[in-house]
């Protein structure tokens, strides 16, 4: 599918982004979708999320979303770090509307006892995908997390201020999901 892309998802649209969660029936996968646009977390750890990860225990939500350790991805050494991110006030929106189940599990499995795994994330995202005309355009789950580190570089964010919020331990690793465009290009070569 990212053949195209040379391995790489696709950055989304805004445009895109709202084809895309129209595509979704419930809230529920909405919401996932929202927290993977407005957090970059890799849907690994999405999927992972305790309910009380993300509401207090009056059902508000957080004002931060906590990505506890052990569900993100490990560094090459093998470690791994907790990762809190600010809720963006749309995904606050998002937040309220949603309902959890009575589960520990933000998004639970259909036993309740576990969590739904990222292949079932996967699986919501396709058919949307595919129900939106986007089958051959490339759009994986790291599609999300390639889109929220651009748009931040896009929008003038220090590279040291989306290395804090990304979790990134070098710039070598975080320049990999910045997509740099030809308008990006000319724009920087009229400067001189």
């Amino acid at each position: 599918m990212k053949n195209n892309r040379c391995g790489q998802a696709s950055i989304l649209t805004d445009a895109e982004y709202s084809k895309l969660r129209r595509q979704l029936k419930t809230q529920k996968y909405k919401l996932l979708l929202d927290l993977a646009w407005y957090t970059g977390e890799r849907w690994g750890a999405i999927v992972q999320l305790r309910v009380s990860d993300v509401y207090n225990a009056d059902g508000s939500p957080r004002e931060t979303i906590t990505f506890r350790s052990n569900t993100r991805k490990r560094r090459p050494d093998g470690s791994r770090e907790t990762r809190q991110v600010p809720v963006h006030p749309v995904l606050a929106e998002s937040l309220a509307s949603y309902k959890p189940d009575d589960s520990l599990w933000l998004f639970p499995s259909r036993d309740y006892q576990k969590c739904i795994t990222w292949r079932n994330a996967y699986d919501i995202l396709q058919r949307a995908c595919e129900k939106a005309g986007f089958a051959a355009k490339g759009i994986s789950t790291h599609s999300t997390r390639r889109t929220f580190i651009t748009k931040l570089h896009r929008n003038g964010t220090s590279p040291y201020t989306i290395k804090k919020i990304t979790g990134h331990r070098d710039f070598k690793a975080l320049e990999r999901y910045i997509d740099i465009d030809a308008d990006q290009i000319k724009g920087a070569i009229a400067t001189l």
